[in-house]
Protein backbone atom coordinates (compact mmCIF):
# COMPACT_ATOMS: atom_id res chain seq x y z
CA UNK A 1 0.00 0.00 0.00
CA UNK A 2 1.66 3.15 -1.14
CA UNK A 3 2.04 6.30 1.55
CA UNK A 4 0.35 9.30 0.90
CA UNK A 5 2.18 11.93 0.15
CA UNK A 6 2.48 15.33 2.80
CA UNK A 7 -0.70 18.05 1.21
CA UNK A 8 0.94 21.04 -0.02
CA UNK A 9 -0.23 23.26 1.97
CA UNK A 10 1.49 22.08 5.16
CA UNK A 11 5.03 21.27 3.11
CA UNK A 12 4.44 25.22 2.17
CA UNK A 13 3.23 26.55 6.18
CA UNK A 14 6.30 24.69 7.29
CA UNK A 15 8.45 26.69 4.63
CA UNK A 16 6.99 29.67 5.45
CA UNK A 17 7.28 29.32 9.60
CA UNK A 18 10.84 28.43 8.71
CA UNK A 19 11.54 31.10 6.95
CA UNK A 20 10.15 33.65 9.46
CA UNK A 21 12.18 32.02 12.25
CA UNK A 22 15.16 32.48 10.27
CA UNK A 23 14.42 36.28 9.69
CA UNK A 24 13.48 36.72 13.57
CA UNK A 25 17.18 35.31 13.96
CA UNK A 26 18.62 38.04 12.47
CA UNK A 27 16.07 40.82 13.88
CA UNK A 28 15.95 40.01 16.94
CA UNK A 29 19.44 40.87 18.50
CA UNK A 30 19.31 44.22 16.80
CA UNK A 31 15.92 44.78 18.12
CA UNK A 32 16.68 43.78 21.39
CA UNK A 33 19.20 46.27 21.59
CA UNK A 34 17.27 48.82 20.00
CA UNK A 35 14.29 48.20 22.40
CA UNK A 36 16.57 48.38 25.62
CA UNK A 37 18.43 51.36 24.28
CA UNK A 38 16.53 53.77 22.39
CA UNK A 39 12.55 52.66 22.50
CA UNK A 40 11.67 52.09 25.70
CA UNK A 41 13.88 55.04 26.83
CA UNK A 42 12.08 56.95 24.58
CA UNK A 43 8.87 55.93 25.93
CA UNK A 44 10.05 56.47 29.29
CA UNK A 45 10.75 60.31 28.82
CA UNK A 46 7.73 60.82 27.32
CA UNK A 47 6.08 59.97 30.54
CA UNK A 48 8.53 61.41 32.42
CA UNK A 49 7.91 64.79 30.62
CA UNK A 50 4.61 65.46 32.81
CA UNK A 51 6.74 64.75 35.84
CA UNK A 52 8.47 66.09 38.95
CA UNK A 53 11.71 63.56 39.45
CA UNK A 54 14.99 64.42 40.66
CA UNK A 55 16.57 60.70 41.05
CA UNK A 56 16.22 61.10 45.08
CA UNK A 57 12.64 60.74 45.49
CA UNK A 58 9.25 59.26 43.27
CA UNK A 59 7.86 60.55 40.84
CA UNK A 60 5.55 63.40 40.98
CA UNK A 61 2.57 63.94 38.24
CA UNK A 62 2.75 67.83 37.37
CA UNK A 63 1.05 67.54 34.05
CA UNK A 64 2.16 70.27 31.82
CA UNK A 65 4.32 72.15 34.51
CA UNK A 66 7.47 71.66 32.89
CA UNK A 67 6.19 72.67 29.63
CA UNK A 68 4.78 75.96 31.09
CA UNK A 69 7.80 76.45 32.79
CA UNK A 70 9.90 76.33 29.39
CA UNK A 71 8.04 79.20 27.99
CA UNK A 72 9.38 81.13 30.94
CA UNK A 73 12.62 79.90 30.68
CA UNK A 74 15.10 82.17 28.97
CA UNK A 75 18.04 79.65 28.47
CA UNK A 76 15.33 77.42 26.28
CA UNK A 77 14.43 80.15 24.03
CA UNK A 78 18.32 81.56 23.62
CA UNK A 79 19.23 77.29 23.19
CA UNK A 80 16.24 77.12 20.68
CA UNK A 81 17.36 80.38 18.74
CA UNK A 82 20.93 79.10 18.86
CA UNK A 83 19.75 75.53 17.43
CA UNK A 84 18.24 77.33 15.09
CA UNK A 85 21.15 79.33 13.95
CA UNK A 86 23.36 76.23 13.80
CA UNK A 87 21.03 74.29 11.45
CA UNK A 88 20.04 77.54 9.15
CA UNK A 89 24.17 77.13 8.41
CA UNK A 90 24.92 73.65 9.00
CA UNK A 91 22.43 72.14 6.75
CA UNK A 92 22.91 74.05 3.33
CA UNK A 93 26.45 74.94 3.67
CA UNK A 94 27.18 70.62 4.38
CA UNK A 95 25.07 69.77 0.94
CA UNK A 96 26.31 72.28 -1.02
CA UNK A 97 30.30 71.31 0.01
CA UNK A 98 29.56 67.51 -0.14
CA UNK A 99 27.94 68.20 -3.80
CA UNK A 100 30.85 70.72 -5.03
CA UNK A 101 33.43 67.64 -3.64
CA UNK A 102 31.39 64.93 -5.25
CA UNK A 103 31.66 66.36 -8.53
CA UNK A 104 35.04 67.45 -8.44
CA UNK A 105 36.20 63.90 -7.57
CA UNK A 106 33.47 62.39 -10.11
CA UNK A 107 36.13 61.99 -13.06
CA UNK A 108 39.08 59.99 -14.21
CA UNK A 109 42.37 61.84 -12.12
CA UNK A 110 45.25 60.35 -10.93
CA UNK A 111 45.21 59.38 -7.47
CA UNK A 112 41.47 59.40 -7.07
CA UNK A 113 41.72 57.30 -4.92
CA UNK A 114 43.93 58.74 -1.97
CA UNK A 115 41.51 62.13 -2.56
CA UNK A 116 38.28 60.70 -2.26
CA UNK A 117 39.77 58.97 1.00
CA UNK A 118 41.19 61.88 2.45
CA UNK A 119 37.72 63.80 2.30
CA UNK A 120 36.32 60.86 3.94
CA UNK A 121 38.84 60.95 6.86
CA UNK A 122 37.65 63.29 8.93
CA UNK A 123 34.29 62.00 9.52
CA UNK A 124 35.99 59.03 11.06
CA UNK A 125 37.97 60.83 12.96
CA UNK A 126 37.68 61.32 16.49
CA UNK A 127 35.67 63.88 17.39
CA UNK A 128 37.70 65.21 20.18
CA UNK A 129 40.61 65.09 18.09
CA UNK A 130 38.85 67.12 15.40
CA UNK A 131 37.33 69.41 18.14
CA UNK A 132 41.14 70.63 19.62
CA UNK A 133 42.87 70.80 16.02
CA UNK A 134 40.36 73.33 15.22
CA UNK A 135 40.16 75.14 17.98
CA UNK A 136 44.30 75.80 17.73
CA UNK A 137 43.47 77.14 14.50
CA UNK A 138 40.95 79.26 15.65
CA UNK A 139 43.14 80.72 18.45
CA UNK A 140 42.73 84.52 18.46
CA UNK A 141 46.56 85.26 19.03
CA UNK A 142 48.52 81.90 17.45
CA UNK A 143 46.07 79.83 15.49
CA UNK A 144 47.05 80.31 11.32
CA UNK A 145 43.81 81.15 10.73
CA UNK A 146 44.24 84.44 12.11
CA UNK A 147 47.98 84.99 10.86
CA UNK A 148 46.42 83.94 7.57
CA UNK A 149 44.09 87.33 7.64
CA UNK A 150 46.58 89.89 9.29
CA UNK A 151 48.96 88.52 6.52
CA UNK A 152 46.08 89.88 3.81
CA UNK A 153 45.23 92.42 5.46
CA UNK A 154 42.82 91.92 8.02
CA UNK A 155 43.31 94.49 10.78
CA UNK A 156 40.72 92.89 13.87
CA UNK A 157 40.63 89.53 12.90
CA UNK A 158 37.62 87.34 14.61
CA UNK A 159 37.94 86.30 18.14
CA UNK A 160 36.44 82.62 17.03
CA UNK A 161 35.66 80.36 19.74
CA UNK A 162 36.71 83.40 22.56
CA UNK A 163 34.02 85.87 21.22
CA UNK A 164 30.25 85.48 21.41
CA UNK A 165 29.48 86.79 17.91
CA UNK A 166 32.09 84.33 16.15
CA UNK A 167 31.64 81.04 18.48
CA UNK A 168 28.91 79.60 16.47
CA UNK A 169 30.57 80.14 12.87
CA UNK A 170 33.72 78.48 14.01
CA UNK A 171 31.59 75.52 15.36
CA UNK A 172 29.81 75.47 12.18
CA UNK A 173 32.92 75.55 9.66
CA UNK A 174 34.35 72.98 11.92
CA UNK A 175 31.34 70.64 11.68
CA UNK A 176 31.01 71.08 7.90
CA UNK A 177 34.73 69.96 7.66
CA UNK A 178 34.04 67.13 9.53
CA UNK A 179 30.33 66.16 7.92
CA UNK A 180 31.34 66.99 3.92
CA UNK A 181 33.16 63.68 3.04
CA UNK A 182 30.67 61.66 4.47
CA UNK A 183 28.00 63.19 2.28
CA UNK A 184 29.90 63.15 -0.99
CA UNK A 185 30.35 59.45 -0.78
CA UNK A 186 26.47 59.69 -1.45
CA UNK A 187 26.44 62.27 -3.68
CA UNK A 188 29.19 59.82 -5.46
CA UNK A 189 26.89 57.52 -5.53
CA UNK A 190 24.25 59.48 -7.21
CA UNK A 191 26.51 61.17 -9.86
CA UNK A 192 28.17 57.42 -11.06
CA UNK A 193 24.34 56.45 -11.31
CA UNK A 194 23.32 58.45 -13.96
CA UNK A 195 23.43 57.12 -17.56
CA UNK A 196 26.13 59.13 -19.32
CA UNK A 197 23.86 59.16 -22.31
CA UNK A 198 21.87 61.33 -20.78
CA UNK A 199 25.09 63.68 -21.28
CA UNK A 200 25.77 63.06 -24.73
CA UNK A 201 22.55 63.33 -25.59
CA UNK A 202 22.49 66.83 -24.63
CA UNK A 203 25.97 67.57 -25.71
CA UNK A 204 24.59 66.77 -29.28
CA UNK A 205 21.64 69.06 -28.81
CA UNK A 206 24.22 71.74 -28.18
CA UNK A 207 23.87 72.14 -24.07
CA UNK A 208 26.89 73.18 -22.79
CA UNK A 209 27.87 72.24 -18.76
CA UNK A 210 25.89 74.60 -17.18
CA UNK A 211 22.75 73.28 -18.89
CA UNK A 212 23.59 69.84 -18.17
CA UNK A 213 24.48 69.90 -15.43
CA UNK A 214 21.09 72.45 -14.35
CA UNK A 215 18.51 69.79 -16.56
CA UNK A 216 20.33 66.46 -15.70
CA UNK A 217 22.10 66.39 -12.84
CA UNK A 218 20.41 68.23 -10.47
CA UNK A 219 16.91 66.43 -11.21
CA UNK A 220 18.85 62.94 -11.56
CA UNK A 221 20.15 63.87 -7.98
CA UNK A 222 16.95 64.68 -6.18
CA UNK A 223 16.68 61.59 -4.48
CA UNK A 224 19.86 61.39 -3.00
CA UNK A 225 19.55 64.88 -1.87
CA UNK A 226 16.57 64.56 -0.12
CA UNK A 227 18.13 61.77 1.57
CA UNK A 228 21.06 63.71 2.51
CA UNK A 229 18.66 66.62 3.38
CA UNK A 230 16.87 64.66 5.93
CA UNK A 231 20.20 63.22 7.86
CA UNK A 232 21.56 66.70 7.59
CA UNK A 233 18.42 68.01 9.32
CA UNK A 234 18.37 65.51 11.66
CA UNK A 235 22.40 65.98 12.55
CA UNK A 236 22.03 69.47 12.76
CA UNK A 237 19.05 69.61 15.14
CA UNK A 238 20.79 67.20 17.70
CA UNK A 239 24.35 68.66 17.64
CA UNK A 240 25.80 67.91 21.31
CA UNK A 241 29.49 66.67 21.12
CA UNK A 242 31.16 69.08 18.92
CA UNK A 243 30.09 71.91 20.66
CA UNK A 244 30.46 70.85 24.11
CA UNK A 245 34.52 69.97 23.05
CA UNK A 246 34.68 73.34 21.37
CA UNK A 247 32.95 75.98 23.20
CA UNK A 248 31.09 74.64 25.91
CA UNK A 249 28.08 76.24 25.35
CA UNK A 250 30.03 79.75 25.53
CA UNK A 251 31.12 82.05 25.77
CA UNK A 252 28.47 82.61 28.35
CA UNK A 253 25.24 81.13 25.93
CA UNK A 254 26.03 81.94 22.56
CA UNK A 255 26.31 78.59 21.44
CA UNK A 256 23.83 77.04 23.98
CA UNK A 257 21.92 74.34 21.79
CA UNK A 258 18.89 72.48 22.76
CA UNK A 259 20.90 68.96 23.23
CA UNK A 260 23.28 70.44 25.65
CA UNK A 261 20.40 72.29 27.79
CA UNK A 262 18.83 68.60 27.72
CA UNK A 263 22.26 66.84 29.15
CA UNK A 264 22.95 70.03 31.86
CA UNK A 265 19.26 70.16 32.83
CA UNK A 266 19.03 66.25 33.31
CA UNK A 267 22.59 64.80 34.03
CA UNK A 268 24.08 67.69 36.04
CA UNK A 269 20.58 69.23 37.72
CA UNK A 270 18.89 66.19 38.21
CA UNK A 271 15.52 67.87 36.82
CA UNK A 272 14.58 64.89 34.47
CA UNK A 273 11.41 65.50 34.54
CA UNK A 274 12.02 69.02 32.73
CA UNK A 275 14.93 67.50 30.60
CA UNK A 276 12.04 65.14 29.70
CA UNK A 277 9.98 67.90 28.65
CA UNK A 278 12.69 69.78 26.55
CA UNK A 279 13.52 66.42 24.63
CA UNK A 280 10.23 66.15 24.07
CA UNK A 281 9.91 69.39 22.31
CA UNK A 282 13.16 68.88 20.08
CA UNK A 283 11.96 65.54 19.00
CA UNK A 284 8.66 67.44 18.06
CA UNK A 285 10.73 69.59 16.27
CA UNK A 286 12.80 67.23 14.14
CA UNK A 287 9.24 65.24 13.62
CA UNK A 288 8.06 68.13 11.93
CA UNK A 289 10.82 69.40 9.71
CA UNK A 290 11.10 65.57 8.38
CA UNK A 291 7.15 65.43 7.56
CA UNK A 292 6.94 68.56 5.59
CA UNK A 293 10.36 67.43 3.70
CA UNK A 294 8.73 64.43 2.96
CA UNK A 295 5.46 66.24 1.96
CA UNK A 296 7.20 68.71 -0.27
CA UNK A 297 9.44 65.81 -1.74
CA UNK A 298 6.26 63.84 -2.53
CA UNK A 299 4.49 66.86 -4.53
CA UNK A 300 7.74 67.16 -6.51
CA UNK A 301 7.53 64.15 -7.76
CA UNK A 302 4.08 64.04 -8.67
Amino acid sequence: MAIAAPPQRTRSSSRVRRNALVGWSFILPNFIGFALLTLIPMCAAFVIAFMKWDSYSPPEWVGFANFARMMRDESFWIALGNTAYYAAGHIPLTILASLGLALLLNRKLRGLGFFRTAMFFPYITSLVAVAVVWNMLFNPTAGPINQFLELIGVADPPGWTTSSAWAMPAVIITSVWRDMGYYMVLYLAGLQAIPQEYYEAAEVDGANAWQRFWNITIPSLRPTTFFVLIMVTIASFKVFDLIVVMTGGGPGRSTLVLSQLIYREGITENRFGYSSAISLVLFIIVLVFTVVQFKLQQRKER
